[in-house]
């Protein structure tokens, strides 16, 4: 199915609502899974460290495939990168909700993750192609909305299925979440360039310093993120009694309000004609609030649960800039591998940091708190090294012109 008669002005708008509702559906698994930690933790009797790995297990799929399924959608078209993965990640959810053990959910969940990484790179690189660069921030801004929304309905969702039906059914409902987001992005999402661009060396982002500062400043920024995120429902439920449904309710309130937090990061940084300045003041701001959180863990849930979702919507704001850096530092012919390196630079942090944040816990959840606010602090300090790259005009589809035009990869249908 293709729609046709429709203006790239108005089919621009289609793509980028298809794309975040794509990335949506998988984040609902990638970012949505912490709200089912108790669920995990005490169905298949793990330790802290243990709930810390299988919460990590996606990210840790997603590490070895970024880059992989960046360079292909450079080369394929991105509506089959995007759907071939989601519905690959979906069969291994449903096949998730019949796991038993610790080695099996963890497994299964590093090949959700492998293979729901598709719509990373392949989803960006897609609306990238609609959007000139004066609006770019604005786009990938709601295009990152798609991480917090996901998270919201997972957040919402996860711990009442967890208690009603146990996990079975919470990963039978991320599977089907999965599946519809690869229909979508096979309907409606299409490439935005005209013709096909020369892709030249598309190692080169890998051979790229500032690619490599922004993915290690960006990524330490993450250690924030995955703190706050990845353990305020477990803490919650865990340390100060609060009831599942409860603590999930505030991961929900956290990602609801990101999503207006990323749109605002994203017009600013617009306006601005800058990334980097945004970005560096964001991780002040999240250094601090995660150091408020960390000195207030035993203070009045009152004072407690509004740091927290501070620093929680601090933490969700940065995103959509780094990936526009990212992708306008490389150039539309290497969009793909340049969003695929700086995911997978961020997907080591996903995939390390909540075990080395789990065993902190055991110790001490002051100090694991304030371990993920020196994250952002150090983050910053490596920003400063960067300068803001001239962002080259991208090209934009003649307003008006079909949207039935958009690219020589399309496929029959």
């Amino acid at each position: 199915m293709y729609v046709r008669g429709v203006s790239a002005e108005q089919y621009r708008w289609v793509v980028l609502a298809a794309g975040t509702l794509a990335q949506a559906t998988f984040s609902a698994t990638s970012v949505g899974l912490p709200a089912l930690s108790p669920a995990l933790k005490s169905g298949y009797g793990l330790t802290l460290t243990q709930t810390g790995v299988v919460l990590a297990a996606v990210g840790m799929g997603m590490l070895f495939t970024l880059l992989p399924w960046g360079l292909v959608a450079d080369r394929v078209d991105e509506r089959w990168v995007i759907a071939t993965g989601l519905a690959g990640a979906a069969a291994l959810l449903v096949v998730a909700a019949t796991t038993d053990g610790f080695a099996t959910v963890t497994i299964t969940l590093i090949g959700v993750g492998a293979l729901g990484a598709s719509v990373n790179a392949a989803s960006g690189r897609a609306i990238m192609a609609w959007f000139p660069s004066t609006e770019l921030g604005l786009a990938l801004g709601i295009r990152q909305t798609a991480i917090p929304i996901g998270g919201a309905i997972g957040a919402a969702a996860l711990p009442v299925l967890g208690s009603a039906g146990g996990t079975s059914a919470a990963f039978v409902f991320l599977g089907a979440a999965c599946l519809a987001g690869a229909i979508v992005a096979a309907v409606f999402v299409r490439g935005g360039a005209g013709s096909e661009p020369e892709l030249g060396d598309v190692t080169q982002p890998l051979r790229d310093r500032f690619m490599w500062l922004l993915g290690a400043g960006t990524g330490l920024f993450l250690l924030a993120q995955i703190g706050i995120i990845g353990f305020v429902v477990l803490f919650l439920h865990e340390h100060r009694d609060v009831s599942k449904e409860a603590a999930g309710a505030v991961l929900a309130a956290i990602y609801v309000l990101a999503v207006a937090a990323r749109i605002g990061s994203g017009t600013i940084s617009d306006r601005l004609g800058s990334r980097l300045g945004p970005l560096r003041t964001i991780g002040v701001a999240l250094a601090i609030g995660t150091a408020g959180v960390a000195a207030a863990i035993d203070a009045p849930l009152g004072l407690l649960i509004p740091l927290f979702v501070v620093a929680g919507v601090l933490s969700m704001s940065w995103n959509g800039l780094a990936y526009a850096a990212a992708a306008e530092a490389a150039g539309s012919a290497r969009t793909g591998a340049a969003l695929g390196f700086q995911q997978t630079l961020l997907g080591v942090v996903v995939a390390g940091a909540p075990p080395a944040i789990a065993a902190v816990a055991e110790h001490s959840w002051r100090l694991a708190f304030l371990f993920t606010a020196a994250g952002p602090a150090f983050g910053v300090l490596i920003l400063q090294r960067l300068r803001e790259r001239t962002r080259s005009p991208r090209r934009e589809r003649t307003r008006g012109t079909s949207a039935s035009l958009p690219a020589a990869r399309r496929t029959p249908d």
